[in-house]
């Protein structure tokens, strides 16, 4: 069960995008499992993808196809990874058959699969797929997007925000796929975030490396990284604001803070809908030289099998927090600066166990469904946050039936 995810509520159309989605029977029956996007003429595009070496086709072709965007084809239950040059031929048919129904080139379409790896797309189903999708194109078709890109998520994820740039109303909306197989190291599984907002190319490519930094960067759910792992920002520049050019403007501050909203929610939405999660907690780390090295032991806590399987249990074993700050990256950290907390009970002070420290308090925190870990490296001024889940014996029956 997802922890206090929220239900899907009515998502804001983003003027010059449209979704539609059709059931192509990938690997689903009784569900859609393809969708398209179109987007007006001039809309710029930046991608971020999966630095897994092994690759998905669609990535690979992604990063030849960089604009203009005209178009995206998504489909589920496949990830066409693992599947060569055939895999290459399919993925760029994907995008020929949306081209010809858009009335684009084929270059201007971004294809993206999620789903088994090492399988080969059923071409043929696609085909028949994009051209449905086509025909239910809306802009009022985000929801339905959001449902045809999931696998083992448990509810459709997305959020829409308006803010103002240069004194002009700009929307953003965004949707996401992602329970498992998650540990970023750019992305998620699959997000698709547009705008309206006016910019250039150069500043599109800025802003998604930006916005990863503060979302999807600073999740993990098992330490895995996809084969297919994707986060695009498509902006149509419909919006009634001057052509944001520059990064290091105000403009490009409020454009940035406006779309984070965004893309911290669907970061956050990934975490709660975590494959068998019954816990969402926050990794704070503070106390370090450098943020780097604070997000570094985060993401160690994070991690640690031990930590998260006692995360499950809710028992509060502090040795196992010890344990994964003492095997991070930091060679020359002092275990005698070290104080560590659940929430306001602290546990440990200067590498030991704290005078005031009670168990049960600690273990009425580790029984709620949200709570924190906090842990001070006594060495510096620098501090990060990572969210991340437990790991039940839901997660282990999902991944071991995963194909059946």
């Amino acid at each position: 069960m997802p922890v206090n995810l929220p239900p899907l509520g009515k998502l804001e159309r983003v003027p010059g995008f449209r979704w539609g989605s059709s059931e192509a029977e990938i690997r689903y029956t009784g569900r859609t499992d393809l969708a398209v996007m179109a987007c007006v003429e001039g809309t710029v595009v930046g991608g971020v993808y999966t630095k897994n070496r092994f690759t998905a086709a669609p990535v690979l072709v992604c990063k030849e196809h960089k604009g203009p965007l005209r178009g995206v084809v998504v489909n589920s239950g496949n990830a066409n990874a693992a599947t060569g040059q055939r895999g290459l031929d399919d993925a760029g048919e994907s995008c020929r058959l949306l081209a010809s129904q858009l009335g684009c080139k084929p270059d201007e379409v971004l294809p993206f699969s999620t789903g088994v790896i090492g399988e080969f797309l059923p071409m043929e189903q696609v085909a028949q797929g994009i051209e449905k999708a086509v025909s239910e194109l809306s802009d009022d078709g985000w929801e339905a997007a959001a449902q045809a890109i999931m696998t083992t998520d448990t509810q459709p994820k997305g959020f829409s925000h308006s803010f103002e740039v240069q004194g002009k109303r700009v929307t953003t909306t965004g949707i996401v796929k992602g329970a498992g197989m998650i540990r970023p190291d750019m992305a998620t599984m699959l997000a698709f975030q547009a705008t309206d907002a006016c910019m250039s190319e150069p500043v599109a490519n800025q802003l998604v490396q930006d916005l990863t930094a503060r979302s999807f960067n600073r999740l993990t759910v098992d330490g895995d990284t996809s084969t297919n792992d994707s986060y695009i920002v498509a902006a149509s520049g419909l919006a009634n604001h001057s052509v944001i050019t520059e990064t290091n403007s105000d403009s490009y501050r409020e454009l940035l803070d406006g779309m984070s909203v965004v893309a911290r929610k669907l970061a956050e939405f990934t975490v709660r809908d975590a494959e068998g999660a019954t816990k969402f907690v926050t990794i704070t780390v503070k106390g370090g030289r450098t943020e780097e090295e604070c997000l570094a032991v985060a993401f160690t806590i994070a991690h640690s099998p031990l930590v998260k399987t006692a995360l499950f249990a809710g028992d509060p074993n502090w040795g196992r927090f010890c344990m994964a700050i003492g095997r991070s990256a930091i060679d020359d950290l002092n275990p005698d600066l070290v104080s560590l907390w659940l929430d306001e009970v602290q546990i440990a002070k200067n590498g030991l166990v704290a005078d005031s420290y009670v168990e049960t308090d600690a273990a009425e925190v580790m029984a709620k469904d949200e709570f924190e870990v906090i842990a001070d490296l006594g060495r510096g001024r620098a501090t990060a946050q990572v969210l991340t889940s437990d790991f039940s014996y839901e997660y282990v029956k999902i991944n071991a039936e995963y194909r059946t």
